[in-house]
């Protein structure tokens, strides 16, 4: 991995962190002295994603205090059950508010028994590809032990938009990127016995690369197990490089350049 000299001035660092979860109650406590901090840490840009309808709004109001945070609203997987009967036009409401600029977290969660059932996951899933395509926005992808039918789905309906927290093979990865999709590379990579991770991200073409954290989850290496937050992309972008054999700065520029495309952002200074 490329040493990181920690004495740089912040600036030096562009972190656009293309997922992030700060409307978890992990950061209830010091959010807004945290979020200033990570500013001053080379963040320039973050974008919140929402779970369910509450966390959505959430994220709203989250980006109408911080000029560097944008947000996505949708509904996760695992939040798919017993959702009110007008949930859709409550998503809609929450999308056309300012810098809501994306669907998401949405997708497929096949890992745990006690998820909503298949069908209940597809068929939300299905209805925020179809919002997302009518309202002309890219969406962000959960996508666990569920590869072919999200890349079933994906094939049917054609959004723009990242697969997060890629962990499906290479061959998959390379589907996505003929869909026109960007793949999202995080902590995972740095982990000890990431294989697949670290093969994506050998192959993966450093334009359709998003930078991430999934935070507070996910924390690379060496924060492993703590709560991690968006100035650790330093440490998973690191490591893509070592892989890439290319300068840090590089991988953090292509994945500020990538995230701002890819959501219609302005430039980040």
């Amino acid at each position: 991995m490329e040493k990181m000299d920690t004495a740089a001035a912040p600036e030096a660092l562009h972190i656009f962190d293309s997922h992030a979860h700060y409307d978890s109650g992990q950061f209830q406590e010091d959010l807004h002295t945290l979020l200033p901090s990570l500013f001053q840490k080379g963040v320039c840009g973050i974008m919140n994603c929402g779970t369910d309808l509450p966390s959505s709004r959430f994220t709203a109001d989250l980006c109408s205090q911080y000029a560097p945070i944008y947000g996505a609203a949708g509904i996760h997987p695992e939040c798919a059950g017993n959702l009110p009967k007008n949930w859709e036009q409550e998503l809609e409401k929450i999308l056309c508010l300012p810098k809501m600029v994306a669907v998401g977290e949405i997708g497929l969660d096949y890992h745990w028994e006690d998820n909503p059932g298949r069908e209940v996951q597809k068929e939300v899933f299905a209805a925020q590809l179809r919002l997302a395509n009518r309202l002309g926005l890219p969406v962000i992808i959960h996508d666990r032990d569920a590869h072919g039918d999200t890349m079933e789905l994906l094939r049917q309906y054609r959004p723009k938009g990242v697969v997060h927290c890629f962990s499906g093979s290479v061959e998959m990865m390379r589907e996505a990127v003929k869909l026109g999709l960007y793949i999202g590379l995080g902590g995972a990579v740095t982990f000890k016995n990431a294989r697949v991770p670290v093969q994506v991200a050998t192959e993966v073409p450093l334009d359709r690369l998003l930078t991430e954290t999934d935070c507070p989850y996910m924390a690379p290496v060496p924060f492993r197990g703590k709560r991690c937050d968006s100035s650790m992309i330093a440490y998973s972008a690191g490591k893509i490089a070592e892989i890439k054999g290319i300068p840090l700065r590089e991988v953090l520029e292509a994945g500020k350049r990538n995230a701002e495309k890819l959501f219609s952002l302005p430039s980040a200074p």
